[in-house]
């Protein structure tokens, strides 16, 4: 993956859709100064190059009944590539774990895991998790509260 040469107007363009997803080509194009066709081609230009990964809705999860945000730290028993494929491929299907990061330091990994209550969050850790190729310790820390949390990357 490489770096694409960015200008001020689509640092502009994009910063308004990281802020609004929905808001229309012409709508844009006047947030950025520009008449529809040049901005839809700009639009385009960094989806075909990958700056712009996709669309999607933000959702509050408590509303949608996961209640417990937690980070789970893992420790490998070995750093064998099959292992940390065996592993890495597991965790990008888990549903459950909305982010993991393999990290310098202690720990191998970090997550990010929802889950509607303590039990299933519990359940989840001791039965799943624990049951992943190569884990040898995990420890996890609950979000007591969020301060925040943005996709909004500072362009």
């Amino acid at each position: 993956m490489s770096m694409i040469d960015l200008d001020a107007t689509d640092r502009c363009l994009l910063d308004a859709l990281q802020r609004d997803g929905r808001a229309t080509v012409g709508e844009l194009a006047e947030s950025v100064s520009l008449s529809t066709s040049p901005c839809w081609r700009r639009i385009r230009r960094l989806e075909d190059s990958g700056v712009i990964e996709g669309y999607h809705a933000h959702l509050e999860r408590k509303i949608v009944g996961l209640g417990v945000l937690g980070f789970v730290h893992l420790t490998m028993q070995d750093h064998t590539p099959q292992t940390m494929a065996a592993f890495e491929r597991e965790i990008a299907a888990a549903r459950e774990v909305l982010a993991c990061h393999n990290l310098s330091g202690r720990f191998d990994y970090q997550l990010e895991v929802v889950a509607p209550d303590l039990q299933a969050f519990s359940d989840y850790v001791r039965t799943t998790l624990r049951a992943l190729p190569g884990v040898r310790e995990i420890s996890t820390n609950f979000v007591l509260k969020e301060i925040k949390r943005t996709h909004v990357l500072p362009l």
